[in-house]
């Protein structure tokens, strides 16, 4: 298990856990009782710890590696039952997001996230996670194959933004996010969007258009990183923790201010720490919603999309 620093008191502790197995497996002797006692002690801790996490930390938490990514949500939702669809038409396929017909129990849906990698040789290959505007454009031909075939969509987010190379932007990148952010209200099929890691600005919420948005406990949702705020306010990336906090990022901040529908909670300890339980809840939020969102008419729920964006955000009147 690899720690965070503010996990760190966890470490003695899970080094005496792993002692004990040593000696027990070596020994035959019953060590069972000890075991037990450090895997409450270590509970107890993590309880202490995950208690009062700083917006920082929960940044940290939603960056740990071995946090599982969107195609190990989809193959766990969909029992492996997934066809992934490749390329946007134009240009290339893109490897950060990937999207593509699953069946979740019983119902064909159209999956569609960012993926980052889970070694060196993968995050280069998913460019960790940061999509050229080719990876939006599939997005939106994905989104369309589903209107088509009236099938809802998933979305889920996990980016630490859309890519900012000069490449990128030669070929179009704001105009396939805005574009993206366009046909994604006149969809007209439900969309559930979930953020699982990262959520950060166009990159983020070039996918992240519907009429469901979650965000998991431990994740962030912003229109900067931290780090990007800290190095524009401070020219200094040094007031990260500062920056997180200021920008009020975190689930509970954005549920507080109405721009999410729900907070999806997540095992002790973060997604890492129990996958298979993280998968069930996200699994269970998406049947929920889809058995009500299907009953609406077409109109009803485009109308309802609208409105649930252009909601949001505060303005005063002024008489001159």
């Amino acid at each position: 298990m690899q720690l965070l620093d503010f996990e760190e008191p966890l470490q003695e502790l899970y080094e005496q856990l792993e002692k004990v197995r040593e000696i027990g497996s070596k020994t035959q002797v019953d060590v069972t009782p000890t075991i037990q006692e450090l895997e409450r002690k270590i509970d107890a801790k993590k309880k202490e710890i995950y208690s009062n996490l700083t917006a920082w930390q929960k940044v940290q938490i939603s960056r740990h590696p071995q946090r599982p990514y969107t195609l190990s949500y989809i193959n766990a939702m969909t029992g492996g039952n997934f066809i992934e669809l490749h390329g946007d038409r134009l240009y290339r396929d893109d490897h950060a997001i990937v999207g593509g017909f699953g069946m979740i129990e019983g119902q064909t849906v159209m999956f569609i996230g960012h993926q980052k990698g889970e070694n060196t040789k993968m995050r280069q290959y998913r460019n960790f996670g940061m999509a050229n505007p080719e990876g939006y454009r599939k997005a939106l031909r994905l989104m369309k194959l589903a209107e088509k075939f009236d099938r809802p969509i998933v979305s889920l987010i996990d980016t630490p933004g859309a890519f900012p190379g000069i490449e990128a932007e030669e070929r179009g990148q704001a105009e396939a996010i805005a574009r993206n952010l366009y046909e994604m209200f006149r969809i007209k099929v439900p969309i559930i969007v979930i953020i699982i890691g990262e959520g950060a600005s166009g990159g983020a919420i070039g996918i992240g258009v519907g009429d469901r948005v979650y965000m998991l406990e431990y994740t962030w949702y912003s229109v900067i990183s931290p780090e990007s705020c800290s190095s524009i306010l401070w020219r200094s990336w040094d007031y990260k923790k500062e920056a997180a906090e200021a920008l009020k990022l975190t689930a509970e901040d954005m549920h507080r201010f109405g721009l999410i529908d729900g907070i999806i909670k997540e095992p002790l300890g973060g997604a890492h720490n129990n996958p298979q339980e993280i998968f069930d809840r996200v699994k269970q939020t998406i049947l929920k919603d889809l058995a009500d969102l299907k009953q609406l008419p077409v109109e009803k729920l485009l109308k309802n999309r609208v409105e649930k964006f252009t909601s949001f955000g505060v303005y005063r009147e002024v008489e001159m």
